[in-house]
Formats: structure tokens, C-alpha cells, sequence
């Protein structure tokens, strides 16, 4: 009958209350992940509290793969920070060290300019058309933490979707195929 006969008589053989009790338990999993991503968001004042480093721009500091976390607070921003942002018309966020700051006395507007630390340049060649320096609206959050590595889980889903697709997959069948 082969492995493939055995799962389809394994599925089956599923009782309606256990399906919906594995409904149930994969409800709940994802309701906690959403409640804990929206808790993260509450805490750190950040729209996403957690990145990963996807270039090589920020070595020796923060390798590719890196997880940041970010926390976004009224404190002004200072050169030297690490600050994670995004460009209007850019949809990937970017972690740069701010390397200066500038603010209009008549209206306290902050501007900052940053660069990553690998780079020869700073990034106005990144930021929109016409646009010279960051405004605190550009800015998610400054980062606080970091776990080395751990990131690069993402960037292999990203880059080679087939694996995202077969661990989708293999995670439902082995949902589907539970016996507890």
C-alpha cells in the first residue's frame, strides 16, 4: 500500500470532533501569535517591533540574517543610533546608523541623515527623489536588542519559496494526520 495509502486511510479515519478539535488548537495558535505581535507592537511603539538585517550594509555590526528588535519612543534621536526606516516608495525597511541630525528651530521638525556602516556613502542615493534627509515619519524604530543569525530562516523562505511551500505543507499534513 506504500506511505501515501497509509496517510490517505490515516485522514480517513479522522473523527469529526477531532478535526475539530485540531481546527480549534491551529485557531488558537494563530490567535495568540496575532495577540502577541499586537502586544509587541503596543509595548515598543514600533508598527513592527522585530526585523531582520537583509544586506551586508551594517557589518561588522549586524551581520545578514541578524534579528533587530526595535523600540520607537518621544526621546529625540541622537547620531550613533541605529535606526530602522523606511523610503517613501520603498517597501523593504532599511537599518542604518544615523550620522546626522539637524533641527529647525522655528518648527522643531527633526531631520536625520543616515549610512550604513559598511558603506562608503551615506543614503541620500536611497531616499526619494528629491529628498535629502529622513523625517521622524521615515523612522520605525531604533534598535534595542539584536539575536545574531536567527533571520536567516526568513531570508531562505523569501529567496527560495519552494522551501516556505513544502514546510507549509509538511506542517499541515502532520496536523492532519495526528492522531491526539
Amino acid at each position: 500500500m506504500g506511505w501515501f495509502g497509509e496517510t490517505m486511510d490515516s485522514v480517513k479515519s479522522i473523527q469529526i470532533r477531532q478535526a475539530l478539535s485540531q481546527a480549534l488548537t491551529l485557531g488558537l495558535i494563530v490567535t495568540s501569535a496575532l495577540i502577541i505581535w499586537k502586544g509587541l507592537i503596543c509595548m515598543t511603539g514600533s508598527d513592527s517591533p522585530v526585523v531582520v538585517v537583509l544586506s551586508e550594509s551594517m557589518e561588522p555590526g549586524f551581520a545578514r540574517g541578524d534579528i533587530l528588535f526595535l523600540h520607537m519612543s518621544e526621546d529625540p534621536i541622537r547620531a550613533g543610533e541605529i535606526v530602522v526606516f523606511n523610503v517613501d516608495g520603498r517597501d523593504i525597511p532599511i537599518v542604518h546608523r544615523v550620522i546626522k541630525v539637524h533641527e529647525r528651530k522655528d518648527t522643531g521638525e527633526v531631520y536625520v541623515l543616515t549610512k550604513g556602516d559598511n558603506n562608503k556613502d551615506d543614503d541620500r542615493a536611497l531616499y526619494a527623489r528629491g529628498q535629502h534627509w529622513l523625517q521622524r515619519r521615515h523612522i520605525m524604530g531604533r534598535a534595542v536588542g539584536f539575536l545574531p543569525y536567527v533571520g536567516w530562516v526568513t531570508i531562505i523562505m523569501t529567496e527560495r519559496p519552494i522551501i516556505k511551500y513544502i514546510l507549509i505543507g509538511a506542517l499541515g499534513l502532520l496536523v492532519i494526520t495526528s492522531k491526539d
